[in-house]
């Protein structure tokens, strides 16, 4: 696993992993069915980085790469690491359209989740609205 924000934005493939940095020490199940898809995995903690720069970063890399394919994979009920799947929003709105996959890992488990349910996180009023009727 490397450091997303220290490594060379030449250093990935058409397909890579980024994950919460905490995820392999609190789900360490999880993380090892990721590790298994052989795939570059970059770690990063949104608690010491702020999410723009982790997007220049990612921007970057998908420039230099033409990365085709991303897996963000967070803790579930972190504060911080949910900004790991908002990335791909900001990512879509530049006018990239790249496969993306979002999980959670909960007990040890990764639990695939939705653009929309992320898009929905984002929004309180709707989200209560919902919720609260």
């Amino acid at each position: 696993m490397k450091d997303l924000l220290k490594s060379n934005i030449y250093d990935c493939s058409d397909e890579i992993v980024i994950v919460g940095s905490c995820l392999k020490t609190m789900q360490p199940k999880a993380f090892d069915v990721l590790e298994k898809l052989n795939l570059p995995i970059f770690d990063l903690c949104l608690e010491q980085t702020h999410i723009n720069m982790a997007i220049t970063k990612i921007l970057g890399m998908i420039r230099a790469k033409k990365i085709k394919r991303m897996i963000f994979a967070s803790v579930d009920k972190s504060p911080h690491c949910i900004q790991l799947h908002y990335i791909q929003d900001e990512i879509r709105k530049l006018g990239f359209e790249l496969d993306f996959q979002n999980y959670v890992a909960v007990d040890n488990i990764l639990i695939k989740i939705s653009k929309e349910t992320i898009s929905l996180s984002k929004n309180l009023s709707k989200l209560s609205s919902i919720r609260d009727n």
